[in-house]
């Protein structure tokens, strides 16, 4: 059985792809949010743990990363050197290694920056807005960088990913799926802000088709996972308040100004490429993942 690294396994995705595979693969975890003692701690800036765990690993999942636009603008020093030189130590030590693994990088929409013309195709020019799409703006050079030197590599780009109760309770889905729960007032900020929100499980299923592919070594151009289904904040509400058992006071709050205000991608290159297709639409997701929050709070 072939062996792969997940960086960020404890996170929403990285979760969610270790239930996926872990009956394909030996699953080497690796995420510095768990204790220092766990054997499945592990921080990429920490080169010499990272060599160490890397070793006799086939292929690498990179999803670590300061991953919220916001702890970005909080932390742009911790944000940059976690996404840029951590994942140059990843690849550095990728190339190094006598198995030479692949490797998939985990970038984000937040590439694209505000864009004129939708969908968006993986054509359209990169103008990040904020330090963490600066991050993954430079990572994905690096990527290309040990592409070219002999590294097999991937590179996709999530959009708005969402699906679990374990998510990070004040990104917009969870919040706004846990406020039906709870029966606290949604706060929308940017009602006409717009964005393609993508079930975990459809993008895990698109990593794990990515995997094959890889592994047989074939070259795949840089994809963006999306569902193809443009949802105001508003309607996203309108949806959760349709799905709480009491009505919910929606509370309009202005734009943050360093988000982009409207992204959703054009999917056809994954679903040509890979036979990918997203199978969990908004309506279906959300009261799916309300449904988990309700069975939560009963347990």
């Amino acid at each position: 059985m072939k062996k792969i690294l997940i960086t960020g396994s404890s996170g929403l995705i990285g979760q969610a792809l270790c239930k996926k595979i872990d009956k394909f693969y030996w699953i080497e975890k690796f995420d510095s949010k768990l204790p220092e003692d766990s054997s499945e701690y592990g921080d990429i800036l920490l080169p010499k743990i990272l060599q160490q765990r890397l070793k006799h690993c086939d292929g690498v999942i990179h999803l670590a990363a300061i991953s919220r636009v916001i702890w970005g603008e909080k932390q742009p020093d911790i944000c940059w050197e976690t996404n840029v030189t951590g994942t140059n130590n990843l690849l550095d030590l990728a190339y190094q290694s006598p198995k030479k693994p692949w490797v998939l990088y985990a970038s984000s929409r937040e590439v694209y920056g505000q864009q004129q013309l939708f969908p968006v195709k993986e054509s359209a020019p990169l103008q990040p807005l904020n330090i963490y799409a600066n991050s993954k703006v430079t990572a994905e050079g690096l990527v290309a960088k040990y592409k070219l030197k002999g590294l097999k590599t991937a590179i996709l780009r999530f959009s708005s990913v969402y699906g679990s109760i374990d998510d990070h309770h004040d990104r917009v889905v969870p919040a706004f799926c846990q406020a039906a729960v709870t029966g606290k007032p949604i706060h929308i900020e940017g009602p006409t802000n717009m964005f393609d929100f993508t079930h975990v499980t459809d993008v895990v299923e698109a990593i794990f088709k990515v995997i094959k592919r890889l592994e047989q070594g074939q070259e795949l151009p840089t994809m963006h996972i999306t569902s193809g289904q443009p949802v105001s904040l508003e309607t996203l509400a309108k949806l959760v308040n349709g799905s709480a058992k009491h009505p919910l006071k929606l509370i309009i709050d202005p734009p943050r100004c360093f988000d982009v205000s409207t992204f959703y991608g054009d999917n056809s290159l994954i679903r040509c490429l890979l036979n990918w297709v997203p199978k969990i639409d908004i309506e279906t997701g959300i009261s799916l993942l309300i449904n988990d929050f309700y069975q939560k709070k009963s347990a």
